[in-house]
């Protein structure tokens, strides 16, 4: 593992020019109106755990095209009155795993929401179960190119879909203060939680923690790690669809969805991360239209980034902003 991106005054400093489709807004409302004509019909049952100090329910909602959502909602068990809710964006091909196995948001006194990635959860952890009954053309190994022909059929409309859905859904649940809801996720998590911070207005807190999905264009010309180089790997056969795709993507570069956010925000870079480059985060960073930002900075790490570290605190600035501290 070594440094291998641009010096962190580089870093500071970098603010690129990234490709915008110019009706990327309109590409998006259509797509949430669509979605929207689906009744959100969440379902909440509480289910059994070991852990005696949460309350956990298996919960699901209506999803892009109408498709159903699976997530554990967890609650500081015996809580009353209305708590501010973390809706947790899972990384790349993970799932929720089994019930009461994300603990720390509900023990910081937190309403929960740990949302299922359409079609992942098969490769780390406990597994997802939530299916994803779309199709696709052809494609790599991984979920990077599925329906990349077109940003109407690209695998991340439905997933950021799903983001946003997921949102309204913890909004209709007991215990939740609707006003108070912030978006959080590791790698893939993290950028869905900036697309979800760009398209919902009204967040707490957006906290994307070494968030994936950044500067499509500059992570397929330095790195050669996955899940990107699943893109390259397409092009390296696909040689003549190039722009093609880099035009499907622009509609799904979280640095996009950073221009348009608005809620306070806390990221986390790790300067020797080879999976997702320091350089896409920082584009992101730079350009988050938010005015309160700040960023951790984990010198030596990889794309772990902070962990333990970052969590907490993670849980110390959103009780700052919400005056909970």
């Amino acid at each position: 593992m070594a440094r291998s991106d641009l010096s962190l005054d580089e870093l500071t400093a970098y603010r690129p020019d990234v490709r915008e489709p110019a009706d990327f807004d309109a590409f998006w409302a259509r797509t949430l109106d669509e979605t929207r004509a689906h009744d959100l019909d969440v379902r909440a049952d509480e289910v059994a755990t070991p852990y005696t100090t949460v309350t956990v329910r298996d919960v699901s909602f209506r999803g892009f095209g109408g498709d159903r959502i699976g997530a554990w909602f967890t609650t500081p068990r015996g809580h009353e009155g209305p708590l501010p809710a973390v809706v947790e964006f899972i990384g790349y091909n993970g799932g929720r795993d089994l019930p009461g196995e994300a603990l720390h948001w509900a023990s910081a006194g937190y309403a929960h929401l740990l949302v299922d990635t359409r079609g992942q959860g098969a490769r780390w952890g406990g597994g997802g179960r939530t299916a994803d009954p779309h199709g696709s053309g052809p494609s790599t190994p991984g979920f990077m190119t599925r329906g990349i022909e077109h940003a109407d059929t690209y695998f991340y409309r439905r997933v950021f879909t799903d983001g946003v859905r997921a949102v309204e859904a913890v909004r209709t649940l007991p215990g939740v203060d609707a006003a108070r809801v912030a978006v959080q996720g590791i790698s893939q998590g993290g950028g869905i939680s900036l697309a979800v911070a760009g398209l919902v207005p009204d967040l707490v807190a957006a906290m994307p923690d070494v968030p994936f999905l950044c500067h499509f264009e500059r992570a397929l010309d330095i790195c050669d790690k996955d899940p990107f180089a699943e893109i390259t790997r397409y092009l390296s056969v696909h040689r003549a669809r190039a722009d093609e795709v880099l035009d499907t993507l622009a509609y799904f570069d979280a640095v996009n969805f950073a221009r348009r956010a608005s809620a306070p925000a806390f990221f986390s870079v790790a300067l020797m991360d080879m999976v997702c480059p320091p350089s896409t985060v920082y584009a992101a960073y730079n350009h988050y239209a938010g005015r309160d930002k700040d960023v951790a900075v984990y010198r030596f790490n990889d794309h772990e980034g902070g962990q333990s570290y970052q969590r907490q605190a993670q849980i110390r600035r959103l009780g700052e902003l919400l005056g909970r501290s």
